[in-house]
């Protein structure tokens, strides 16, 4: 009992002294889709470098394979350089070797002629989003169709269109179209919460516990959670030690009281005979 519970509250010490690094995959240039044959650079941005952030992506045809070891990307520190073909399309994020992920991104790679240019990572809330339709084969912006899960919302004569203050309402699937050119693939544009005046708590203990979550104020959140738990855990296992260690001490004098009773009782007996 005295061993187990040692053991439990020293991996319950080592947690609860452990910090937690978050990544942050960027893109560049910074767009979630591209043209075949474009150079695209992917960065796990984390202040400590010893995580030791590796970037990993599945495709249609692989699952967690990592950049510069399983034939794709040239790694450069926490950056991987790729030169993108339209099998390079898929879910790309970082993943450290203690175990935590950062957030996921999702690039389409197009050997189509037209391509939407729209922000790969979450927007917030209130800031203005600017979405480009462009062709690979013109330098200049031809005007363009825009449509959300779908239906058209506007046409642009100069191939771009700005939403103002986004909502949460303005989630969705967009496209572009370039008459003549042809269609663009669709990428997801996801609005997160608006800007506070007081960050949200940081917390140095979790998936990752990574998981993958779908964002980092989430992750503070649960990390807290559970570091509140282990507090909980390692007091209350520390009180039933010192309990343990109470009651065998009173058994172990108990036990002393009755040998040297029993000593005694024999002496006297032996001294009347």
């Amino acid at each position: 009992m005295k061993e187990t519970s040692l053991q439990c509250l020293l991996i319950l010490i080592s947690l609860l002294s452990c910090t937690t690094n978050q990544a942050r995959l960027t893109v560049s240039p910074s767009s979630s889709q591209f043209f075949d044959y474009d150079s695209v650079s992917l960065s796990c941005e984390e202040d400590d470098s010893s995580a030791g952030w590796t970037l990993r992506r599945n495709t249609s045809r692989e699952q967690r394979t990592q950049c510069g070891t399983d034939g794709w990307g040239k790694p450069a520190g926490s950056t991987c350089d790729i030169v993108a073909f339209h099998l390079d399309s898929g879910v790309y994020w970082c993943e450290s070797r203690e175990g935590p992920i950062s957030n996921m991104v999702n690039l389409t790679v197009t050997g189509g002629s037209v391509i939407l240019q729209s922000p790969v990572l979450p927007v917030m809330e209130g800031d203005d989003v600017t979405l480009l339709c462009k062709t690979m084969t013109t330098f200049s912006n031809l005007p363009a169709a825009f449509y959300k899960d779908g239906s058209l919302i506007r046409k642009q004569p100069a191939g771009h269109m700005t939403i103002q203050h986004v909502s949460r309402s303005d989630e969705g699937l967009y496209k572009c179209d370039i008459s003549g050119h042809g269609e663009s693939p669709s990428s997801w544009i996801t609005v997160t919460g608006k800007h506070t005046t007081t960050p949200p708590p940081t917390s140095t203990p979790p998936p990752g516990s990574t998981c993958v979550s779908p964002s980092l104020f989430s992750l503070v959140l649960t990390v807290s959670f559970l570091k509140s738990v282990c507090v909980v855990v390692l007091l209350v296992l520390l009180v039933l030690l010192v309990r343990r260690q109470v009651q065998r001490k009173s058994e172990r004098e108990e036990l002393e009281m009755m040998t040297s009773h029993t000593v005694t009782e024999k002496v006297v007996v032996n001294n009347s005979q």
